[in-house]
């Protein structure tokens, strides 16, 4: 017996359906455990999913509010399509929204259909016309990482704190050496928060923070859902357009296209909310890439495990990898030079050899 067959959460799941059978699972994903099951006696033919976080994972993402659960039963009948969240014996469980992902159907760097980038825009419209004093969902964060409302400097300033310390800082005891044969150490966010200055002002408004084609499910009548609302903020809305742009790599025209999309959506839900976007939009790309840097390169020496103590395919992989994220972020994190990709497998190999833990638990993506 594996261990995901005799894991707590699928026997939770199993006890649920009553019906070992009926239980499909575990499904891929970096963050939890889930497991699909049918509802004796919940009406109709739908699924829910019953998870738990996984254990020894690295999280790099941060958390707004207490409960997804809890945002998702606040934002039914408010956002178009999120699933319906079920309470069984004070166990919160999602519906199971049966369809196939963006991603599956329409690959990063390939167009979008046009019948549902207009689904995806009126989902930035129906999120902006949400602010934290019309959403009663108690918050995780503290006051220091609730800046006043429109204030996108201490916004981003609270962004660019978190990978500081929770992904660089709390990182450096492990992957120190590995960051500065990489030429990344403490001046980097120094030059990020020089690069990021000077936002303007936008009225704050309920962010998905997380929108990527793995998280946009298309059902049998083409609508789209939005699954996965754990790392949903509120905050700039511009921040929105930014992650998801840097997430969906759409191609160049299009892009264009959602981006606008987005400016009319947003401005006629929140005005003032698209005020300077033109102009902030690449300082807010630049933080997105930026942080993918520290992610990324503890997530592909994670991955590599003891591959990547000898040159190999694996390790070349993955140092050609990170030589395009650190390429990309040269100029927010005012890197002088980017290391050659044999270089980075250098520094990788010569880290994985060193470090005193062998296979470590592999980190969700950014």
């Amino acid at each position: 017996m594996t261990l995901s067959q005799g894991s707590p959460v699928r026997l939770r799941a199993v006890g649920i359906s009553g019906d070992r059978s009926g239980v499909e699972g575990p499904l891929t994903g970096y963050y939890h455990e889930t497991y699909v099951v049918p509802l004796p006696g919940a009406a109709g033919a739908a699924r829910w999913k019953c998870r738990e976080p996984r254990s020894n994972l690295l999280w790099f993402d941060r958390r707004c509010f207490v409960s997804e659960e809890r945002l998702l039963l606040a934002l039914q009948g408010r956002i178009s399509r999120v699933p319906e969240v079920f309470e069984l014996d004070g166990l919160h469980l999602q519906r199971f929204v049966e369809g196939q992902t963006l991603g599956r159907l329409h690959g990063a760097g390939h167009a979008v259909p046009r019948d549902l980038v207009r689904q995806l825009v009126r989902l930035f419209g129906e999120t902006a016309a949400v602010t934290s004093r019309t959403l009663p969902v108690e918050r995780r964060c503290g006051p220091e990482d609730r800046p006043a409302d429109g204030d996108s400097d201490g916004f981003m300033e609270r962004l660019v704190c978190f990978t500081e310390q929770r992904v660089y800082a709390d990182n450096l005891p492990r992957f120190g050496s590995l960051f500065a044969g990489l030429g990344l150490d403490d001046d980097a966010f120094k030059r990020l928060r020089k690069h990021v200055a000077g936002l303007r002002e936008r009225p704050f408004c309920l962010l998905h923070a997380d929108l990527h084609r793995e998280n946009l499910i298309v059902d049998a009548d083409r609508r789209l859902w939005t699954i996965d609302w754990e790392l949903a903020m509120v905050g700039d809305p511009l921040y929105e357009l930014a992650t998801h742009l840097h997430l969906m790599r759409y191609p160049a025209w299009q892009r264009r296209q959602v981006a606008e999309g987005w400016r009319h959506a947003v401005e006629a839900a929140r005005p003032g909310g698209t005020y300077g976007w033109r102009q902030d939009l690449d300082l807010l790309l630049g933080y997105k890439r930026a942080q993918s840097v520290f992610t990324d390169v503890v997530r592909e020496a994670v991955s590599l495990g003891r591959a990547g103590r000898s040159p190999g395919p694996r390790v070349s992989i993955a140092a050609a990898r990170l030589h395009d994220v650190l390429t990309a972020a040269a100029l927010p994190l005012g890197l002088d030079s980017v290391p050659a990709p044999t270089e980075i497998a250098t520094a990788l190999a010569r880290w994985s050899r060193t470090d005193p833990q062998d296979e470590g638990a592999l980190p969700g993506r950014p």
